[in-house]
């Protein structure tokens, strides 16, 4: 007999060792942060319903668990609940519909590490959780490259301690070049992180957004390299050789 969760995940001997539960009753939502985060080289497991993954989170263990609170069979509340009173300190992202101030309160004094509401944009979320998987394995959740810093959880960019002026397509564009620093990003990949649920993205506003960016960080040391008829590489700028 197998568990009582679904997992998603197609290789799991490929992936990296950190696992996420989503916890998620709406299909759509639960295949495309599956996707994104597999992508990210996470491994992932899905519990449709409250019960599914209270019993998922005795018999596995995870390193993050993005929780709906409005789930069938079990709140996500009383699986919060449950979890915190087993003494579990695994960090807890709440995603809900709920916008209630209440619902927020509850999740947050139940012991959830950070929430959001939906719709929510997908390059934030992958954000916050590179933040509390980096937190729960103690390493720090700001990125640095040159002279350019970026806060993953208060989603703040610096150049040399001065603070960026930057749109929120372009904060999650900087999102996930940082994430794979020194690395191929096709277009397709930042049209997939940059796309709201239900909103989409040309690959002619990327260009755009690229353009932007690059001007934007030019006094940071770190530069935006386009791989032609490829992609992007965000990298730092190599030093002047001095003869």
């Amino acid at each position: 007999m197998g568990l009582p969760y679904r997992n998603l995940t197609s290789k799991q001997a490929k992936l990296e060792s950190m696992r996420i539960l989503i916890a998620e009753d709406d299909t759509i939502i639960a295949d495309g942060l599956s996707r994104s985060l597999r992508q990210g080289g996470y491994a992932v497991d899905w519990a449709p319903n409250g019960v599914e993954a209270d019993t998922a989170l005795v018999t596995v263990s995870y390193d993050l668990l993005i929780l709906d609170l409005g789930l069938p069979k079990m709140s996500g509340l009383e699986v919060l609940k449950r979890l915190r009173a087993r003494n579990s300190q695994l960090p807890v992202l709440i995603l809900t519909a709920l916008d209630g101030t209440g619902d927020r309160v509850k999740g947050l004094d139940l012991g959830a590490d950070d929430y959001m509401v939906k719709p929510f944009e997908l390059a934030e979320l992958e954000a916050r959780v590179r933040a509390l998987t980096r937190r729960s394995a103690g390493t720090s959740p700001t990125i640095q490259c040159g002279a350019l810093t970026y806060d993953q959880v208060g989603r703040v960019a610096q150049i040399n301690g001065q603070p960026l002026d930057l749109s929120a397509r372009e904060v999650g564009l900087l999102e996930v070049l940082l994430s794979r620093m020194g690395r191929l990003v096709s277009k397709d990949q930042l049209v997939d992180h940059l796309c709201g649920w239900g909103e989409e993205v040309s690959h002619n506003a990327i260009e755009v957004y690229v353009h932007r960016l690059r001007k934007k960080l030019e006094a940071s040391g770190a530069t935006i390299t386009t791989v032609r008829g490829l992609g992007y590489c965000f990298e730092k700028k190599p030093q002047a050789s001095r003869s």
